[in-house]
């Protein structure tokens, strides 16, 4: 079993991924050629935009990084029973349009969603941005997050958690106008990974975010990278979609409890990340493993972390199709050197 895994890290401006779902074509792609595809939310999420992949691997950022250093395995399903958090801060209207959007995706899709609950305080997110550009966030009451999680988990079953909370609207406009013109930083994905990062850390289960605003104004020169957030009142049907296969996470590895499908780090053949974004404790980790590292120099980033002063040995690629190239390589045991025009002599090692 041929196994990848695409990694476009979030809130960093990627030129590729870095806005509503738009990594999506380069995950059907490498679905196409890879036997297993382990990604995470920032690739397949598309506000009301999704597609099957039903060999794709949808994984939250904390528990990729679990998974890439040998701790945790994921172990895929059939489905999940996906548990609905909202932020209290939700205006009625607002709470109303997300409850009918998970009730679409029970009817039209037949997915399994428990009952909701509501947090006991308002969540009081709050944006952040860092001196290069790249966004994170605050909770303000991180505690009434966790113990809205806890009544899904325990009451209602859920096996994998949607969070829906109330961002701000005070965003910097020049910002956000840069984003929907493909230019800028999602200003909501940092924060949106902190919400995602305490849960799975918490509790070991699939979780995924989905931001709620007030309907912006339509903006007649919107970027096509940025136009799947302006089709609805919501984000939430592509987290219900991917959280609703999302495989569960293994804490301890014992041959007793294993099974035959599922997957260790050990079993990934190649990872495929931005150039300048080599610095995410996933990669560093699948660095020292025998994983092939490509690193695709189209897709720029605000970071500047490039492979070779972390020591990373990778092939760089210009584009996603050269990867594609040179992940069929590898998945066939040809040295994609040897597709070139030239090929250097083999030296004589030095005693």
């Amino acid at each position: 079993m041929y196994t990848a895994i695409l990694i476009v890290p979030t809130g960093v401006g990627a030129a590729i991924g870095g806005y509503a779902g738009d990594a999506l074509p380069v995950a059907r792609v490498l679905a196409q050629v890879c036997d297993r595809l382990i990604t995470h939310p920032n690739v397949l999420n598309g506000a009301s935009l999704y597609w099957n992949l039903p060999n794709a691997f949808y994984v939250e950022g904390y528990g990729l990084d679990k998974f890439a250093s040998g701790c945790w395995g994921l172990r895929p399903v059939r489905s999940n029973r996906v548990g609905l958090l909202l932020d209290q801060a939700l205006e009625p209207e607002l709470r109303l349009r997300h409850i009918q959007a998970a009730d679409a995706v029970r009817a039209t899709l037949g997915l399994t969603l428990t009952d909701y609950v509501i947090t006991d305080a308002p969540l009081n997110v709050e944006l952040r941005t860092t001196a290069s550009g790249a966004s994170w966030g605050t909770i303000g009451n991180p505690d009434s997050l966790l113990r809205a999680a806890e009544i899904l988990i325990k009451k209602a079953g859920a096996d994998a958690i949607a969070v829906v909370a109330r961002f701000p609207d005070d965003m910097d406009e020049e910002a956000v106008q840069k984003y929907r013109y493909g230019e800028g930083v999602d200003p909501l994905a940092g924060a949106e990974a902190v919400i995602s990062h305490l849960l799975v850390r918490t509790f070991q289960i699939p979780c995924a975010h989905s931001p709620a605003l007030l309907s912006a104004p339509p903006e007649p020169d919107l970027s096509p990278r940025s136009a799947a957030e302006e089709l609805g009142y919501t984000f939430l049907p592509c987290v219900l979609v991917g959280l609703s296969r999302a495989p569960q996470f293994i804490i301890e590895k014992t041959a007793i409890a294993s099974k035959k499908e599922d997957i260790w780090v050990d079993e990934v053949d190649a990872a495929i990340v931005p150039a300048t974004a080599c610095g995410s404790s996933a990669l560093l980790s699948l660095s020292q493993r025998r994983c092939q590292i490509i690193t695709v120099e189209e897709n720029k980033t605000l970071i500047k972390v490039p492979p070779q002063p972390l020591g990373i040995k990778s092939i760089q690629v210009n584009s996603y199709l050269e990867a594609v190239g040179v992940l069929v390589a590898h998945k066939a045991g040809i040295n994609p050197s040897a597709l070139r025009p030239k090929l250097l002599p083999l030296q004589s090692i030095s005693h």
